[in-house]
């Protein structure tokens, strides 16, 4: 793997904005056409997420029904990563990945510069979309 794409997959609560900053390209749900949307990722326990605050999102709804999807790194290195997103429905799971994702948004240097605190884990849970990324090229370890 290109060192490049290592680090900038390697983001930590540390990371600015800008760093965390992707666009991603899924097939649209009911159109069958890309569709290209900026979103931020998130890195729990060495995987890659993707997620919002609550709310209903369509780039979610297309990956839910055409899971493929290409993961387009562009502050640091311009790389375009085929992936997969997998949507994860495990409650545990999402509890254990939301805890952590606030925890990032609410930590007292706030390099986002979101409004805190951010919503509490239980709307987090039953509002956000949550999707693991796999990149099946080897692209992200």
């Amino acid at each position: 793997m290109d060192p490049r794409i290592e680090q900038a997959l390697a983001i930590t609560p540390a990371s600015r904005a800008r760093e965390r900053t992707i666009d991603i390209t899924t097939t649209g749900a009911r159109t069958g056409g890309p569709r290209r949307i900026e979103v931020w990722f998130y890195r729990v326990d060495g995987r890659i997420y993707l997620s919002t605050s609550p709310a209903r999102r369509s780039w979610y709804a297309n990956i839910v029904a055409n899971p493929d999807l290409v993961f387009h790194l562009k502050h640091g290195v311009r790389a375009d990563l085929r992936a997969v997103g997998t949507p994860v429905l495990d409650r545990a799971e999402r509890e254990a990945v939301f805890t952590s994702i606030i925890a990032d948004l609410n930590q007292p240097w706030n390099p986002a510069g979101i409004r805190q605190p951010v919503e509490p884990l239980e709307e987090w849970l039953q509002g956000s979309p949550l999707v693991s990324v796999e990149f099946p090229d080897g692209d992200a370890s």
